[in-house]
Formats: structure tokens, sequence, C-alpha cells
């Protein structure tokens, strides 16, 4: 190798280690700069959360939420998957109090399950609700009822939601956390987040009226307004073909307005006993599957 060569890899190696001196230089600068003071105790705070990253706290996951606790924009009780253990060892950590925040749960307008509900259609393609509304709505005679596949489940990271024998999803009321997950993954929008105070609900979103409705469910809301009639002024009323509870009055609701309901679309929630229709409703026995009005066709996905 001549002696120019030489001088050329020297050159090279000398230019190479000046250019990754100056951009050294360049970063080093820059992280100086641009360099943001993070408070350690976030980190310590992530670390005492579920690490569920679920978003039932209204915040994009728990790293989010730390820096929140830390800021004082929300009490540590904000996190709804946390045990009350975990809840008092981060306000004891950060000197704070723990703070009360309301149980919030998924509730689902429908009680439209096989035994109740008619089918127009069987379905046949992929077990997904996602699936089955695209063929037509789903197989369901009521538009709007739940088309019991189980996307819900599936979304469900705490096992929280379970199919009944008649294929009417159900929320076990001590693993919900309010994580809107079913929320979102429902086709007919029937899931819904509340507060457990939140005892009076409408199970049903179903918006034919009278019979047309009964037709297709037993337990459908048929908008008689006895309900309505019944419950103190603004509380319920009739919208679309359908009772609708002004939430905002919640202090007056009562198992009274629910007694007069012939179908049993409007109930009390009760606690211990669970869900309460009233006096009014028609007691359902049947545990098969009813039969459609009509002829089944047969609709492939």
């Amino acid at each position: 190798m001549e002696l120019a060569d030489y001088s050329l890899i020297g050159n090279a190696a000398a230019f190479m280690a000046v250019l990754g001196v100056l951009l050294a230089s360049v970063l080093a600068f820059a992280n100086k700069l641009l360099w943001v003071y993070e408070d350690p105790r976030i980190h310590e705070v992530e670390s005492l959360l579920p690490a569920s990253n679920c978003g039932a706290c209204g915040l994009a996951g728990c790293h989010p939420f730390a820096e929140a606790l830390i800021e004082g924009k929300i009490t540590p009780s904000a996190c709804t998957v946390s045990s009350r253990e975990a809840t008092e060892e981060i306000a004891a950590y950060l000197g704070v109090d723990a703070g009360e925040a309301e149980k919030r749960l998924a509730y689902l307008a429908c009680a439209g399950g096989k035994h109740v509900a008619r089918l127009r259609a069987y379905y046949v393609g992929m077990g997904s609700c996602r699936a089955a509304a695209q063929v037509a709505g789903g197989p369901k005679a009521c538009g709007w009822g739940c088309l019991g596949l189980g996307d819900c489940v599936v979304a469900c990271d705490f096992g929280a939601i379970s199919l009944n024998r008649n294929g009417l999803p159900g929320v076990k009321a001590d693993l919900c956390c309010a994580c809107n997950d079913c929320v979102e993954v429902c086709p007919k929008h029937l899931f819904s987040l509340h507060p457990v105070s939140h005892r009076l609900w409408v199970a049903c979103a179903n918006l034919l009226h009278g019979d047309s409705a009964e037709a297709d469910c037993e337990v459908a809301c048929t908008a008689c307004e006895r309900c309505a009639k019944d419950a103190p002024e603004g509380l319920i009323e009739i919208r679309n073909n359908l009772a609708v509870v002004n939430y905002a009055l919640n202090e007056l609701a009562s198992p009274d307005v629910i007694e007069r309901c012939p179908t049993g679309a409007i109930v009390w929630l009760d606690p211990k006993s669970g869900v309460r229709k009233g006096k009014a409703a028609k007691p359902i026995f049947r545990t098969e599957s009813l039969p459609a009005r009509q002829a089944y066709q047969t609709v492939r996905m």
C-alpha cells in the first residue's frame, strides 16, 4: 500500500472522529436545552398501580394517572382497578387523602335473551357480534337487541362478563372496573357505564311502539308511558318510543316507578337481591329458545 493511501485513511479517520465529537456535542447541548424535569415519585407511584392501562380513570394509562396524582389533579381512589389497600398505600406515600370515588359498572340495555326474543334468521359465520351485525343488522328480529355472540366477553380483560344460558351478557359487579372496553366493542351500543347509585334502569333499546316491539321481544319497552306517569316530574320521559331516565334527578328515583311496567323492561337494580321487576310484569318461566315468528332464513357470512 502506498503512502498516499495511508494518508487518505488517516484523513478519513480524523474526519469521522471530529464529526463524532461534533455530533456528540450537539446532542449533549440539545439534551441540556430540551431536558424536562420529571418528578421521580411518578415512577414510584406508577409501580403501585395495577399496570392495566385500561383507561377506567379517564386517562390514557397508568403513567398519565401517576402524573395527575403527583400534580394533585386526581385522587388515588379514581383508579377503580386498584384494591383499597393499594389506594391507601399510594395515598400514604404521597401524603394525601385517598378520596372517595363512586364505583361504576357496565350496564347492558337489553334483557332479550333467546328465551324471550325471536330470531328472524339463522346466522352462520364468524362467531362475532360485529360480523353478524354486518349481515342486515344480525339474526335477531329486534334490530336493537344483543346478538349474544360474546364480543364483550372477549374484550373484557378482567373476566367481568360472561354469557348466561340464554346468550345474554352478565356483568359481575365485583370484577367490573368500568374500563369501557365493552362499551366500545358492542356493535349495537348497548353497554354504558353508570355509578352504582343509578338503580333505575331501562333494559331495552327497541324503538318500535307497542305490540310491534313486544312481537319481537317479550321484555321490550312498549312506550306505554306508565313508568313516566308514575315517576316524579322530569325523571322519566318517553323518547322515540323508549323510556329514558334523567339521571340528573336520580335522587328522586325509587322502585315505585317500575311497578306498572307490563313487560318488565324498566327495572330496579337492588344491590342485594339483584334485578327487580315490577308487580305487573308478566313472569317468564320459559327456558328454551323462543320460536321464530316466521320461517327461518339462513344468513351466511
